[in-house]
């Protein structure tokens, strides 16, 4: 389903400024997550209602999600039985959540999206304090080698998160396999690029048959995003993370301020 006027009618900065959100979305998702909370607010801010933003931004962001993958693939070299077992669980919490989404009333969504924003913002912020006290309870249990039946259902429970709404469901992904499973930090960081792919891929696929697309929104994040896979793959690493932490919560208050206030 096509929405109508929509982005196209957007002046030429709007439209600029889409897409140089979908660049900082891609670089942010690729390096740990949380990339709509960048786009999403902006969707808003061009006059595009929250659902049909919410669409057109899961949809752009592929391009993005695939670039990310790639330029991580050499920590992904020898995980191949763990991306199969993980990405199953991964695409049937994104199908879960794509069908929420577009089966409950646009109002639910529109009610649920300060308190999604907010909750993100939240996971955002406390994020190293997780990962410090997540990584000193691992190294007093021992952890099986795929994470065991724990993590299959923590990755489907994200992934309805994230085909639902999505804004840092990197972040959960990282904190529950930075718990379940013995690898190091970048080749959890590359599953979890994997694994977002999946559950993005699949929500697009279902809103692609049945969903409201701003077409210009979509393509102007998906150029965007795929910028930014490969420049946070390249240099996303070096970037001071409270730099990107405090850009990330800049745009979250905004996006909840556009959404209460209308």
């Amino acid at each position: 389903m096509t929405t109508a006027a929509g982005l196209a009618g957007a002046s030429g900065w709007t439209q600029a400024g889409v897409a140089l959100a979908g660049v900082g979305a891609g670089l942010i998702n690729t390096v740990v997550g949380s990339g709509t909370l960048i786009t999403f607010p902006v969707l808003l801010a061009a006059g595009l209602p929250p659902v049909t933003a919410n669409v057109s931004n899961t949809l752009g962001l592929v391009p993005g999600s695939v670039s990310g993958v790639l330029g991580y693939r050499r920590e992904l070299d020898g995980l191949a039985p763990l991306l199969r077992r993980l990405g199953v669980a991964a695409l049937a919490g994104g199908l879960t959540g794509a069908v929420l989404l577009l089966a409950l009333p646009a109002k639910a969504f529109e009610a649920a999206v300060p308190v999604l924003i907010a909750g993100a913002l939240v996971l955002v912020l406390a994020q190293p304090l997780l990962a410090k006290r997540l990584a000193a309870r691992a190294e007093t249990r021992p952890r099986p080698a795929n994470g065991g039946f724990a993590l299959l259902v923590g990755v489907y429970l994200c992934g309805i998160y994230g085909g639902y709404f999505g804004a840092a469901q990197g972040v959960l992904l990282l904190g529950l396999m930075g718990v379940l499973l013995e690898l190091p930090l970048q080749r959890i960081n590359a599953v979890k690029n994997v694994l977002a792919l999946a559950v993005n891929g699949i929500a697009a696929v279902f809103f692609l048959i049945d969903g409201p697309i701003d077409w210009r929104a979509a393509l102007l994040i998906a150029a965007g995003s795929v910028v930014g896979g490969q420049l946070g793959a390249l240099v996303g690493r070096r970037l001071p993370p409270p730099v990107l932490r405090g850009v990330i919560v800049a745009v979250g208050v905004v996006a909840i301020t556009r959404v209460v206030l209308g």
